[in-house]
């Protein structure tokens, strides 16, 4: 570590320009000089936290899917194979990884006879909330305060942006979907309150502009890209003032940062100049810096959040990978079938074998944004070390629209707090809130003892 003696920069400090907003990475002279080892560690030691939703439940939930190991593996406990399951992909970040098997979302079934059928209505603002959604099409919506935003609400108040959510498919947040649910329960999964949904950003530009585009005008930011000029651009001055202020390790620091930030910028103009001077692709209807390609749309998002984290601008995400009922066709899995069709495999064991494609497909997604929070350092370890991701769905066996044994892994150190490397089995009919409360407690939330329909903190 390369501490600049007697002399210190904010951590709050931020490169200004026409537009721009940039906060900048944990750099060595933002280290008090002779402070104590524990003041430094608090400065490093958070949580940054990535909450992912998958939808339409996983085919190891099926009845003979369970038989194969499509999901689970058949180890419980650290010697464990992930050659027949779908999380194959997570091989080589075993170390970071936790599967929690066999939990039901309860809260995600129907509890009157006039909810029956609106599963996957129901399922997206279950997950996070752990909650039941009250059945309405109108603005009088009700389920629960969702963990993301409980962990925003604490810990993401003396960030610029305490968090955000993003996701891939297109949303319609007004109106009914289906069997008397509004669409706000359908495409939203974090919520601020019990009556207070959050909306969602699809477009990579836009969360790009709220990264570095925070506290200017609308109108200095068309500005900017009017005249084509990257935001590194505008506070270039400022890059050279703040270098004679820093050590040689800083520097170097600092220009790996930025050009991360240049390479993403010039990412999503090439979407943009792409779907601009192109016929209409497969998502003809999407925003302009949303690419047809679903793997270059989730790399971009990816990307947001670590440079979020790398710079401290935002610590808590939540992102919706999918949309109940899609009929988005993924052929890089090697399956031609939709989603949502695929998802009703009717048991058939060739089609229960297409749908956990898919499944790995999806998850193969997650690699990317692993080794980039494990590239990036943050303080004395990587954001990998220090952060958590939760990924899953409150479905279980989707042919069934059922919410039983649903799928839920965990990714990153925690801090220290997450041994990875095991595969733990609840028990039969364990709520997933009971992993979930105790994730949050993990998380910093030690004094909450209740969350959702948890019973009992479960034992990670």
């Amino acid at each position: 570590m390369n501490i600049i003696k007697g002399k210190h920069i904010s951590r709050r400090t931020v490169l200004r320009g026409l537009g721009t907003t940039i906060s900048l990475p944990l750099l060595d002279a933002m280290l008090p000089a002779r402070s104590p080892l524990q003041r430094i560690r608090a400065l490093t030691e958070r949580s940054p936290l990535i909450c992912i939703e998958m939808v339409h439940g996983a085919a190891g939930s099926n009845a003979w899917g369970r038989t194969q190991n499509l999901w689970s593996p058949a180890e419980e406990g650290a010697d464990f194979d992930l050659g027949p399951s779908a999380l194959l992909p997570l091989q080589p970040y075993r170390q970071y990884l936790n599967i929690i098997s066999d939990t039901d979302v309860r809260p995600a079934e129907a509890w009157s006879p006039e909810e029956i059928g609106g599963d996957h209505f129901r399922s997206t603002a279950t997950f996070l909330t752990q909650s039941h959604p009250k059945q309405t099409e109108g603005s009088d919506v009700r389920t629960g305060t969702s963990l993301d935003q409980i962990h925003a609400q604490r810990f993401g108040q003396d960030t610029p942006i305490p968090s955000m959510q993003l996701c891939i498919e297109n949303i319609n947040q007004s109106g009914g979907c289906a069997y008397g649910y509004t669409c706000v329960y359908t495409d939203t999964l974090s919520w601020a309150s019990a009556d207070d949904p959050l909306p969602v950003i699809r477009d990579p530009r836009l969360a790009f502009e709220q990264l570095f585009g925070a506290g200017a005008s609308k109108e200095e930011r068309a500005l900017r890209r009017r005249t084509r000029r990257s935001i590194l651009d505008w506070v270039s001055g400022r890059v050279t003032k703040l270098k004679t202020e820093l050590g040689p390790a800083d520097r170097t620091r600092l220009d790996r940062y930025l050009e991360h930030v240049r390479e993403l910028e010039r990412r999503i103009e090439q979407v943009e100049a792409r779907n601009a001077n192109s016929s209409p692709g497969e998502l003809p209807v999407a925003p302009s810096g949303v690419p047809d390609s679903f793997e270059e749309h989730v790399q971009l998002m990816f990307d947001i959040m670590v440079l979020a984290f790398e710079s401290d601008s935002c610590r808590v995400f939540s992102f919706k990978m999918s949309r109940d009922s899609s009929a988005r066709v993924f052929p890089e899995s090697g399956v031609n079938r939709p989603f949502h069709p695929a998802s009703h495999h009717g048991g058939r064991e060739a089609r229960v074998t297409d749908f956990y494609k898919i499944n790995k497909y999806h998850v193969s997604m997650l690699p990317y944004l692993l080794e980039k929070l494990q590239a990036a350092g943050d303080g004395e370890a990587s954001l990998l070390d220090r952060s958590l991701v939760i990924y899953g769905s409150p479905m279980g066996d989707s042919n069934l629209h059922n919410h039983k044994r649903c799928p839920l892994i965990t990714l990153g150190g925690l801090n220290g707090k997450l041994p990875g490397n095991r595969h733990l089995r609840a028990a039969a009919g364990t709520p997933m809130a009971n992993p979930m409360l105790s994730l949050l407690q993990k998380l910093g939330h030690e004094d909450m003892q209740q969350f959702g329909d948890s019973s009992a903190a479960f034992p990670i």
